[in-house]
Order: structure tokens, then sequence, then C-alpha cells
């Protein structure tokens, strides 16, 4: 009662002394608090479970336990998922991406701790994904459901969503401006000096509570020992194009990995798969245990043979060949580890999964040119390494600003910069020939549920269907007589009326402008049907289409009023263009106001 109380007291402070402006500025602070607080707890939980595992075994003389530990991990997390939570909270981003054009930015609450909890034992015992979607996810939430707390607007409700994503990432990375970027380029629709404050506070806000926490060091120690030489970009543009390739096939083999697993409706036979294909794959490859941000340290650190250790490649880490298998092995498997690790019951992200991509094949393309070319000649391959990561990322993501900010603000690396950005451009384009969405979005985009920042198609989708619908039209039978059509015409406000059959399925329609020349005729009035005066429409709505596939109809048709039908052809309603063009004026300026 006090609380409720004293929530009240604030509400009535905020309506007449603060500014709207000023008050979403103070949100987006404790926002940027807590993302990063929620990223902190997120990291401790994973080390605490990590290290327990670790204590209770040597897991780098024993590993038969590989079998058992990730298997656990999806196992529980599967349990809390169905039992407690109960709804379905695995892709983190593609779910806040439909809350922006589907749920007017609303978040569940549980969302604000539950992904927390499922993806730190999923991590913790050895899943083979990240902690950085799931954390944004939790963002996201804090941000959507303190500014349904205090009751903002729908344009703001997305603002404070953003701003908690961007938290989220600045948070867990210590990136400040990767976090900003991001949520610009795969979240938000338009880039206003509105946006953009409250984004950057919450994104410096959580970066600091962040350093309070781990210090102001890069996330990875990188000493860059050799400058990029001009004559080393062909090099540059050929490893771009080898990152796009393979974001190609990392997105595509996830996603029909993932149509796999939905085909099998029980879950228990879903971890049994995921849970097997994920035990052997670590066993044969232990560098995909966990989020693999080890193995991306060692790669930096030049210690790249280190991935070998306590695998069955172990003994020829000196063979160029044979570790060159070892490499491309796991460049191959690491997509199957990841979506068997989701599918199996999972909670992980794409983020660390692709930042392991980018450094393995990074430092494999380095490796394999310094092997044919002579020593004065080679390539540095710490340097290439931290290109693969920023391309990979780029092009998985689709979000090439990206994978520049996050690649230097986690590393240190900002004397790179020119590669890095020719890497995330080339890696960027390349993807871009063969796949125009990226991995978070390739479902919404089937089914026109994508926010995109193409303003029209943006607008499109935020358009919702029920309020476009009219449904104020007198309809009419068959089998009725002319009279008793000047009847219904006479109460009517309308110049279509629907015809429907006994069961109200749609027939045909009949409009005034047809029959205007016989309905003041009474002798006319009892020798005509309906029937005999309805026309056909050129095109009908299906309920659940589209908005853009609805004014494609509307274009095709070059119609103005179109009919509304269920998949079972009852009748619903009328659209008309009109009321589109109305509708979408309104969104359009709601949204686009600074």
């Amino acid at each position: 009662m006090v609380t409720q109380e004293w929530f009240l007291k604030l509400l009535r402070w905020r309506q007449k002394k603060n500014n709207e402006r000023h008050f979403i500025l103070f949100l987006s602070f404790v926002i940027g608090i807590g993302a990063s607080l929620a990223a902190a707890l997120l990291k401790f939980l994973i080390h605490v479970i990590h290290s327990t595992i670790n204590s209770y075994s040597d897991v780098e003389n024993a590993n038969i336990l590989y079998l058992f530990f990730p298997a656990l991990g999806i196992f529980l997390t599967g349990l809390i998922v169905r039992k407690i939570v109960k709804d379905d909270i695995s892709h983190g981003v593609t779910r806040i991406l439909y809350a922006l054009a589907k749920r007017n930015s609303r978040i569940k609450l549980h969302n604000t701790y539950s992904s927390i909890i499922t993806s730190s034992v999923t991590i913790g015992f050895g899943g083979s994904v990240g902690a950085e979607a799931p954390i944004v996810y939790t963002g996201a939430a804090i941000g959507s459901n303190l500014g349904r707390l205090f009751k903002v607007d729908s344009r703001t409700l997305m603002l404070l969503l953003g701003c908690g994503a961007s938290g989220a990432v600045s948070g867990i990375f210590k990136a400040p401006i990767a976090g900003l970027v991001f949520t610009l380029e795969v979240l938000m629709l338009d880039l206003t000096m509105t946006s953009v404050l409250p984004l950057l506070i919450s994104s410096v806000t959580a970066v600091t509570v962040s350093y309070f926490f781990y210090g102001t060091a890069a996330m990875f120690q990188f000493l860059q020992t050799e400058t990029f030489r001009i004559e080393r970009i062909p090099f540059v543009i050929v490893l771009g194009i080898l990152c796009g390739l393979i974001s190609l096939y990392f997105t595509k083999s996830m996603n029909w990995m993932e149509k796999k697993f939905r085909t099998f409706s029980n879950p228990y036979t879903k971890f049994g798969i995921g849970a097997t294909i994920l035990s052997i794959l670590i066993f044969l490859f232990p560098p995909l245990y966990g989020e693999g941000y080890d193995s991306i340290t060692s790669i930096l650190n030049g210690n790249a043979t280190h991935l070998t250790d306590s695998s069955l490649f172990y003994a020829f880490r000196d063979n160029f060949w044979i570790f060159g298998l070892f490499m491309t092995l796991i460049i191959l498997f690491k997509v199957f580890a990841s979506a068997a690790t989701n599918g199996g019951g999972g909670v992980g992200g794409i983020f660390a999964p692709s930042l392991f991509l980018g450094a393995i094949s990074g430092f494999s393309f380095a490796h394999t040119i310094n092997h044919f070319t002579s020593q004065a000649n080679n390539l540095p391959e710490k340097n290439f390494a931290l290109m693969g990561m920023a391309g990979v990322m780029a092009a998985v993501m689709h979000a090439p600003l990206t994978g520049i900010f996050l690649i230097a603000e986690l590393t240190g690396g900002y004397n790179l910069f020119l590669p890095l950005m020719i890497v995330a451009a080339t890696a960027f384009a390349t993807i871009k020939i063969f796949e125009p969405n990226n991995i978070y979005s390739m479902r919404l985009a089937q089914t026109g549920e994508l926010i995109t920042h193409h303003k029209d198609k943006t607008v499109l989708t935020l358009l919702k269907m029920d309020a476009v619908i009219e449904k104020d039209f007198e309809s009419v039978t068959p089998n009725m007589y002319l009279g008793d059509l000047v009847k219904v015409i006479s109460r009517s406000s309308r110049n279509i009326f629907p015809v429907l059959d006994d069961k109200n399925v749609f027939l045909g329609m009949v409009l005034l402008d047809d029959i205007r020349n016989i309905m003041f005729r009474p002798e006319f009035y009892n020798r005509f049907q309906v029937n005999t005066i309805m026309t056909f429409p050129p095109g009908k709505i299906v309920v659940g289409q589209s908005m853009e596939q609805v004014m494609k109809i509307f274009d095709q048709t070059q119609a103005w009023n179109l009919p509304v039908v269920d998949p079972d052809g009852i009748y619903v309603g009328f659209v008309s263009k009109s009321k589109i063009f109305n509708s979408y004026r309104k969104v359009l300026v709601h949204y686009s106001e600074d």
C-alpha cells in the first residue's frame, strides 16, 4: 500500500513539475543502470557455474565430461523454460523486433530476468552460444516495462526499449559506441536528435557501471605489434569476401537447423538430438565448448595452437595441413553446435559465435597465406583475426558499423580502423548479394512483420489490419428482390452492399452506381433479384495478410474498396484505400516527430 502511494505521488510529480523530454532522459539513465547490472549479474552467474563445474572435474584431462555437462545444461534450461517461464524466450533480438512490429514495443515482465537465468545455465554448463542476445532481450524488457510503468506513449516506449538494448550491449562489452550503433542499425527506425541523446545516455551509463565492476580495460587484451600497411589492402578485401561467404553459410545453416528442430514436437526428442550433436562436437573439438572467448584470447595472444589442447588433434598441432583441417572443421561445425544448443532447449545468442568464427577465419586466412609466401611478406595473424571478427559480425548481423566499432572497442585496436572498415564493408556487401535480411529478421521478413529502415515499409508494418477494417456496411442476401434492397439502401450511408449467404460467406457485392438507373422504378422492384445485379470484386483481402501485401493487391486491382474475408471465406468487412492513407499519415507523423 505504501509503495502504491509512493508511486502515485511520483506520477503526480511527473505531470506537474517535470518536462516530458527531461523525464525520458532520466528514464534512459535508469535503464542504462538496470541493463548494465543485469549484464554484470549474467556474467557472474556464468562464471560461478563454470567455476563450480571445473572445481569438481579436471576437464582438460577428462574429455569424457564434455559429453555430459553441456547436455545437462540444455536439459535444465529446457525444464526451466517449460515448467517455470512457460513462454518462448529464444532468439532474443528476433523477439525484440517482433515486439517493435506487432506488440507496440511491449515485452513481458518475466523477460527482465528469465533470459538471465536460462542463458547462464546454458552457457555455464558449456552450451556453444553467447550471452549477449539474452542480455539485449533483458535490457529491452527493462526499458519496455519501465516505460509501461510510467504510462508513456507508444513512440516513447519504442525509444526506451531501444535504450535498454543499447545499454545491454554497452554494458556487457564495455563498448558504448557499439551499443548505440547496434540499436540504430538493427532495431530503430530513424536517427534523430530525440532518439540519439537517450540512447547515448543509456550507453554511457551502462559502460560506467561496467567499469565499476570490471575496470576500464578492454574485454580482450590485444597488443598490436605491427602497423597496417597499404599494400595489404588486397588481402583485406579478399578476407572480407571470405567473411561474407562464411557468414552466409552460418546464416543459412542456422536457419536450416532451426527448421529441422521445429519439426519435432516432443521437447525430449529435441533435447536428445540437440544434446547428442552438441556433446559429440565438443568432445571432438573442445574450442566449441562455451562462448569461445578463451579461444579468441589465445588467438589474439599468438597462441592459436592452444586450441588443439585436449583434442584428438593435439599431437599434430605443428603439422600445417592437419592443424588447418582442425580449424576448418571448427568453422564448419560451429553452426551445428550453436543450433543444437538452442534447438535442444538451451537459450543463447549468436554474438559470441560470430566473434569466434571471425577470429578463427581471420587467423586461418593469414596463417595459410603466410605458409605459402616468404617470411618478409608475412601477414600479422593477430591483426587479421581481429579483422575477421569485424567482418563476420558485420555480415551475420547486416550491421557493418556495429562490427567496426564493437571490435575496436572490445580490443582497443583503434589503429586498425581502416582495415576494419574495409573488411566489414566488403563482408556486408558480399552477403547482401545472396541474403537481404540478417539472421535475426529472416523469419519476420518472410511473414511481413519486420520493421526496417525503409520508412514506407516500416509504417505499413506498424499499421494494424484491425484499425482499417470498416464494418458498418449493410449486407444483403442473393435472393432478395430489388424492392427490399432499396429499403436497405435507404437506411445506409454507404454505396456498397456485401452479398452474403446464410452462413455469412461472401458471394459478391452490389454497387449503388450500378443500380441507380433502376432503383427509382417501382415496376422493377419484384422483377430483379440481388443475384442478377451483384458484381464480383476485383480482389479480396484475407485476414492475416500484411499491410504490404494488402497495398500490393490494391495496386494490382486498381480498386478503391476491397472486401475482407477470413480463410474460410466468411465476410469480415471492407478496407478502403482512403482509410489506409489516413491511418498511414497518422502513423508516419507519430513516429517521425522529433
